[in-house]
């Protein structure tokens, strides 16, 4: 169930071990770039995240050693953090394995699963991640995407003898993004709308969708005053560094929105700023966690989100093609 390949990208804190779940929490990630944490609950067990398509027999593996493991019966629920392929690529494959599993997630989800373009996008991005992370050429499956348990912002689902999931509608990374917070252990799962941790002095932003969100669902978990953080793709943060977490998520965000904006009023066209985005943000080392053209395609919608919503000056426009996104 270890992750080494990636673990090359990621520096823990001192005297930390990022992989050192509470007891009750279970890492089943396989393969690189997607991870799934099986939560062992009271009376009921929960999957968040189902990692990528690519190495869905590992994950399918993972979880049946850890139900025997812990004599635990069956999968009960799905908690899905967003829709993109790396959080969801497997999910078809568990659904197979498990059909009786109620997957809990955002009204979005649903029509995002129904849409055809959502899962060309999915399927491209998948067999992106297969071919950089392993040898397999095996076509990946898009179809089987289901939610069954819409949940909205406050929303709990019961885990039994007093234990629960709570819901949080944490928007700004893609407007399915839900941030969840297993009670009462006070152990909250937090979705890339705030960001994934890569050092102790770095975190990576992902603001797809809107900035100004992405702030708000900041201050929301930072509010709620969680006792754990686990971090999607990194693991869990030292419980002394949880009050300081999302400020720094903020300082991040701020400083990538100055960045775009700075080479912006430079005269750069799009093109141009993609370039610049990159030299700042990729390197061979981020490669080693997350396929390239993934890089790509969020850092389209992050650079069109800030320039449209920070210079609205009526001049620049987008039109979407099929290689993506590019000012007219």
């Amino acid at each position: 169930m270890s992750n080494s390949f990636s673990s090359e990208i990621y520096e823990d804190f001192p005297n930390h071990d990022r992989f050192d779940y509470p007891k009750n929490i279970i890492r089943v990630t396989a393969g690189y770039g997607g991870e799934a944490l099986l939560i062992l609950g009271r009376r009921k067990i929960a999957l968040y995240d189902c990692g990528m398509a690519y190495c869905h027999e590992g994950i399918v593996k993972n979880i049946k050693d850890a139900l025997i493991k812990y004599k635990r019966g069956t999968l009960d629920y799905i908690f899905l953090s967003h829709t993109h392929y790396d959080h969801i690529g497997a999910l078809p494959y568990i659904l197979k394995e498990y059909p009786e599993v109620v997957v809990c997630g955002a009204e979005k989800c649903k029509s995002v699963f129904e849409s055809s373009g959502a899962k060309k996008t999915m399927k491209r991005l998948g067999e992106s991640a297969r071919d950089t992370f392993s040898d397999s050429k095996e076509p990946l499956i898009v179809d089987g995407f289901r939610i069954d348990r819409i949940l909205k912002d406050g929303d709990t689902v019961d885990l039994g003898d007093g234990q629960y999931i709570k819901a949080l509608e944490t928007k700004g990374h893609t407007d399915c993004s839900m941030t969840y917070v297993l009670e009462p252990d006070s152990i909250m799962f937090a979705c890339e709308s705030t960001g994934v941790m890569r050092k102790p002095n770095m975190i990576h932003t992902a603001i797809l969708k809107s900035f100004r969100a992405t702030l708000e669902s900041a201050d929301k978990c930072k509010v709620y005053g969680a006792k754990h953080v686990i971090c999607p793709h990194y693991g869990i943060i030292p419980d002394y560094f949880v009050k300081d977490y999302f400020d720094k998520y903020k300082f991040f965000a701020e400083e990538e929105k100055d960045y775009i904006l700075y080479w912006y009023d430079r005269g750069l066209g799009f093109d141009e700023l993609m370039k610049k985005y990159e030299d700042k943000y990729w390197s061979d080392e981020r490669g080693k966690a997350q396929p390239k053209a993934a890089f790509l395609e969020n850092a389209k919608y992050s650079i069109r989100h800030i320039v449209e919503v920070f210079r609205n000056d009526g001049l620049i426009t987008c039109e979407r093609k099929v290689s993506g996104l590019r000012w007219r």
